[in-house]
């Protein structure tokens, strides 16, 4: 559902060009902002904060639960009637790879502050701060236009590890989509966000950083293939929300329409008993949402439309840490910018 809040929250960033001659201009303002701020924060943590794909063997040791059996030393294993893991090297040098969801539902939000601008202002922050290190960043781009149910993504920006590669990568998310025809299939135009991930899990052949970055708000079915993506790779769930999402203000009679099916609906926000039904179920969908997260062993982060983004960096790159210190599959606490919603009555 799609409206506009009574108050535009105060924004980090400003709002985003939409000429795209403007992406430099964005992008020099992110590094003077943001990344300024963040310097000597990634320095010295580097090497735990993002794992490259280490090719020099450094130890064996015995098989642990969760560890991949692929390192799975069977000579060894053989010899002393114990399983052991070969462990390697970590190297600096690693390739990180966004899965971006532009449907239109990421156009909700304040204006200058929308989900679309929280993204583009994390992947580009992100993906500056992984290149002056030397690695290299792809995207693949999914729902932004066309609409046809035929294309799996709409684009696949191979990963590289220059300046001018961030400022395309920045360029397509600033150039307006062309409008998608109506869709006549069985519900409507609702995202297909398994499509973007099966596709991931299907081309990117060397284990990378992958960040799933998109609101979920879509068809079911994505949880599995993010599951199958974080057994392969080092999976980061970047979520996008807007606090009218959850709860909505006393504001009148408005409009609500859907960003994606065009359905319009109109409803009474002064009646208390639809805002209590309206936060209910949107609290039932937040408990459904985290539990599929966690039950795919990804990283998770939440990423609000009122949230400031240096501070959505310093909990990424402390749930980082914490990953480090915490085996692979125990469950680590959300890192939310907005206020968690408890679970319904």
């Amino acid at each position: 559902m799609s409206t506009k809040p009574p108050e535009a929250p105060s924004a980090t960033v400003h709002a985003l060009p939409t000429l795209p001659g403007q992406a430099d201009r964005l992008l020099r303002e992110l590094e003077w902002k943001v990344i300024r701020r963040l310097d000597g924060l990634l320095q010295g943590d580097y090497r735990t904060l993002m794992r490259g794909s280490g090719l020099d063997l450094a130890d064996l040791r015995e098989y642990q639960p969760h560890d991949d059996v692929r390192h799975i030393d069977w000579n060894v294993t053989a010899r002393l009637n114990v399983p052991h893991v070969r462990v390697f090297t970590e190297d600096r040098e690693m390739t990180a790879w966004f899965l971006l969801d532009l449907s239109p539902s990421i156009s909700f939000g304040p204006a200058g502050q929308t989900k679309r601008d929280i993204l583009t202002g994390f992947v580009a922050v992100l993906s500056r701060l992984l290149t002056r290190h030397g690695n290299r960043v792809g995207a693949m781009l999914y729902g932004g236009g066309g609409g046809q149910a035929e294309r799996v993504v709409d684009a696949v920006l191979p990963p590289r590890s220059s300046r001018a590669h961030v400022l395309h990568l920045v360029h397509r998310l600033l150039t307006p989509e062309k409008a998608a025809p109506k869709r006549t299939k069985a519900g409507g135009g609702a995202t297909e966000l398994h499509r973007l991930l099966l596709t991931g899990l299907t081309n990117l052949r060397r284990r990378s950083t992958v960040f799933v970055v998109s609101d979920f708000i879509s068809a079911p079915g994505w949880e599995k293939p993010l599951a199958q993506l974080a057994q392969r790779h080092d999976v980061v769930a970047v979520r996008l929300l807007d606090p009218l999402e959850l709860e909505l203000p006393d504001v009148g009679l408005i409009t609500l329409r859907d960003a994606e099916s065009g359905e319009q609906l109109m409803v009474d926000t002064h009646d208390a008993g639809f805002r209590r039904r309206f936060a209910r179920l949107a609290a039932e969908r937040e408990a459904t949402l985290r539990e599929g997260l966690t039950r795919a062993g990804a990283d998770t982060l939440e990423l609000c439309t009122d949230d400031d983004l240096v501070d959505a960096l310093l909990r990424f790159m402390d749930m980082r840490q914490r990953r480090v210190r915490t085996p692979r599959g125990r469950s680590i606490a959300p890192l939310a910018g907005a206020t968690a919603v408890p679970a319904a009555a």
